[in-house]
């Protein structure tokens, strides 16, 4: 499965998307996270994504950015703070399964 997460610069992501892939390895998941800018999200999200995830410190853009993500089908969420961090990595991929349901 593919993840895209998104901050405004596309570099602080980095933190939580390995977070992300490191819980998913535990539980055996295939994920694949890639981080991008807020510029790059509306080509980045068409590219075969299961999900959007719009980093909590450019909430004020997720309107936007989800609009976006619905235009090319593909559902977009708002990380929690507590899942945006070095620890994370449960957190979000809670937040995954609770938007897609059980994953594999």
């Amino acid at each position: 499965m593919k993840v895209l997460l998104v901050c405004s610069q596309g570099m602080s992501s980095a933190i939580a998307a390995k977070a992300l892939q490191e819980a998913a390895a535990k539980q055996g998941l295939d994920v694949t996270v890639t981080e991008c800018s807020t510029q790059a999200f509306a080509e980045e999200i068409k590219n075969g994504y299961a999900i959007g995830m719009v980093a909590p410190q450019i909430r004020h853009r997720f309107d936007t950015l989800k609009a976006q993500a619905d235009a090319a089908g593909i559902p977009c969420v708002l990380i929690q703070p507590q899942g945006y961090t070095p620890l994370g990595g449960p957190k979000l991929l809670a937040q995954i399964k609770e938007v897609l349901g059980e994953i594999k």
